[in-house]
């Protein structure tokens, strides 16, 4: 399954890969390897888009070395981020971040968790019009700051919003994602497991006979599923250090997904348990 980023003819699968805290490792060839079989799992799948940060220590540089390993620049969606004070401290990390993904542009860039963002926002228009860019974006997460997200989404145009949701913080069902619908804005959804609690809690219980209907055999996909369901999401960017799960996650981007009624039921069976 894939969706359309509002405003052009991008289509992404609606599952990407995230990389914070699980691909920022050391020099070891074991490290090294193990995230080199998540990509393979990643792309073999049908993966395009992987989200990393200056913020996540060496995630940048371990995506671009295994981009380079397995030839799939052609096949990556990359979107990265501005995170720093200070228009000119901007610019230098935009210039580091394209060394380290080894790629002639950047597909996405994100303001990482709005700081600075009126000035980085210059330096990614004119980044956009030279052709180093595609596309703008804007993040927050952990439920923070929606309501100053909501102003400058309302003052400004970006091409996407990353925002925190999930079955466990539901908090951008109730202005931002109306939002990004009436201005044509894509969704990118971050931390959809809620760091992995969501997950670890309900494992604990048996798969309902509801998940069957829509192809899931493990919480997790039930949980990707219900976020990429809505109709704003435009990708959803669980992060995993381990193959299996990588292979697990991906297989949410299978048809069928939960209609309204059983997104209802499911967010009801997670409520109250």
């Amino acid at each position: 399954m894939t969706r359309t980023l509002p405003g052009s003819a991008e289509r992404l699968p609606v599952i990407g890969m995230g990389t914070w805290l699980t691909f920022d490792i050391g020099y070891g060839a074991f490290d090294l390897a193990r995230r080199r079989q998540v990509l393979q799992a990643f792309y073999a799948a049908g993966g395009r888009a992987i989200d990393s940060s200056p913020m996540y220590g060496r995630a940048e540089q371990v995506v671009g070395e295994l981009i380079a390993q397995l030839g799939s620049a052609s096949a990556t969606f990359s979107a990265t981020k501005i995170w720093t004070p200070g228009r000119e401290a901007g610019v230098r990390q935009l210039k580091e971040s394209l060394r380290l993904w080894g790629l002639p542009r950047l597909d996405l860039v994100q303001i990482h968790n709005m700081v600075d963002w009126e000035a980085h926002l210059v330096t990614l228009r004119e980044w956009k019009a030279a052709g180093r860019i595609r596309y703008t974006g804007i993040t927050t997460s952990h439920g923070r700051r929606l309501d100053a997200m909501e102003a400058a989404l309302k003052r400004e145009h970006f091409d996407t919003m990353q925002v925190t949701y999930s079955l466990a913080d539901r908090s951008a069902e109730r202005r931002l994602l109306p939002l990004a619908a009436d201005r044509g804005i894509g969704v990118v959804v971050n931390r959809p497991f809620d760091g992995g609690a969501l997950v670890d809690r309900l494992n604990g219980y048996p798969m309902p006979s509801w998940a069957g209907s829509i192809a899931c055999r493990t919480w997790a996909q039930v949980c990707l599923k219900w976020i990429v369901s809505h109709p704003t999401v435009t990708c959803a960017i669980p992060a995993t250090t381990n193959p299996d799960h990588m292979r697990e996650n991906m297989e949410a981007l299978r048809s069928p997904l939960p209609d309204a009624e059983l997104r209802r039921t499911i967010g009801d069976y997670v409520s109250r348990h």
